[in-house]
């Protein structure tokens, strides 16, 4: 393919990303896929082009811009080499004609923006959600350490003892040590989201959003497979990933327990009053994972953000009836809006005067509200908020 075609072909892709965000489509990474899949005679060096043109425009626009070819006009004005791709060819883009204009920049639409920044998001913080994120891996200390590991890439050692960080796009899944479960993909910052939660072996801990159980098997491994530890999730097609994934950590799962909405408590009624931590990794807007998925920001709507406030409420309220006294709950959110963090927090204590505050000791992180912030400009993790409070004795 021509250069020019590969700036013809992210259009298209890019339309279809557009189209996806405001019709609740499939995400920009299956279209791309997709799009490869149907045109088999794109080679490797076009789908790695195609592919960053595709993500970097996306990158570039603020709100959701009106059709690929404003989205990729927008990236021209960060860079300026690409404006003669624009050359009428035969499989490239037409000419840039004189009254054209780009796409919005920014880093969101203007409402989320504003909510941004009155969660204390500042602009250099904003400008890093909108980087490359590098892709972290967790040693599973049930099978190894990481003086023991070998791997074929030497990572960086990072803040947490059992994290390796290596470029984006690093192809891990096809290493000895990944299939062999030594190692799992995971974000620096979800693993400090687990060594907040304080899981010990002997335990009784609850992964209340298990999905498809990242944390879960991070906190086995916290617990040395010793203890009752409980995945529970609404998402069947999630949860079911969780069996395979264990089996080759080596991870020792009590059990799966799907939940119904609303009516979490009748399948984890025997678990009343019996736990003594319980993760709660909440669904949210996910602002602090912009960097790997830069197209959700463009989903996002007022509405979608209060219902998962609600959402996020109500599993406090949850949580709190399976804790005994003396427990705690973890409460996580890969989002950077007071709403769903330091704000949803402070509501639940103040309704709940025998829990208070514990704050994890973590090796990242800055304080916020009653709990730490981990920031991608800062801590160069993914963002989140977690916070861990504890149940009166």
């Amino acid at each position: 393919m021509t250069p020019a075609a590969r700036i013809q072909a992210a259009i298209e892709i890019l339309d279809g990303v557009i189209a996806a965000a405001n019709g609740n489509g499939p995400p920009a990474d299956r279209l791309v896929a997709d799009w490869f899949k149907n045109h088999r005679f794109a080679g490797s060096k076009d789908k790695r082009a195609i592919r960053e043109h595709v993500y970097d425009a996306i990158r570039t626009c603020g709100p959701v811009p009106a059709t690929g070819r404003v989205a990729m006009l927008g990236l021209v004005e960060e860079q300026g080499e690409l404006r003669e791709l624009f050359d009428g060819s035969q499989y490239g883009p037409p000419k840039i004609g004189k009254n054209e204009k780009p796409a919005e920049g920014g880093v969101a639409a203007e409402w989320l923006e504003d909510l941004l920044i009155a969660s204390d998001v500042g602009e250099d913080d904003a400008a890093a959600l909108l980087g490359r994120a590098p892709l972290d891996l967790r040693v599973n200390t049930l099978k190894t350490s990481r003086d023991a590991l070998e791997l074929p890439e030497t990572g960086e050692m990072l803040a947490h003892e059992n994290a390796l960080r290596f470029p984006g796009g690093t192809q891990v899944s096809g290493w000895p040590a990944y299939e062999a479960g030594l190692v799992e993909v995971q974000d620096l910052g979800s693993q400090l989201a687990c060594l907040a939660v304080g899981a010990q072996p002997g335990e009784t801990v609850i992964d209340l959003c298990a999905g498809a159980g990242g944390k879960t098997l991070s906190l086995a491994a916290s617990m040395a497979n010793r203890g009752t530890l409980i995945a529970a999730d609404t998402d069947r097609r999630r949860l079911s990933q969780l069996g395979p994934r264990a089996e080759r950590a080596g991870a020792e799962i009590a059990r799966e327990v799907l939940l119904d909405p609303d009516r979490e408590l009748e399948a984890l009624a025997d678990l009343v009053g019996q736990a003594d931590r319980v993760l709660i990794d909440a669904p949210c807007s996910g602002t602090g994972t912009w960097r790997r998925n830069p197209e959700s920001r463009w989903r996002l709507s007022k509405g979608d953000l209060m219902r998962l406030v609600r959402i996020q409420s109500h599993l406090l309220e949850v949580a709190s009836q399976l804790v005994k006294p003396g427990g705690s709950i973890t409460y996580v959110t890969c989002s950077l809006l007071n709403d769903e963090g330091a704000r949803q927090v402070e509501r639940f204590l103040s309704a709940n005067p025998d829990w208070s505050p514990a704050v994890p000791e973590l090796p990242l992180g800055s304080a916020h509200g009653p709990g730490i912030r981990l920031m991608p400009s800062r801590d160069g993790t993914d963002g989140f908020f977690i916070a861990r409070i504890g149940k009166a004795c």
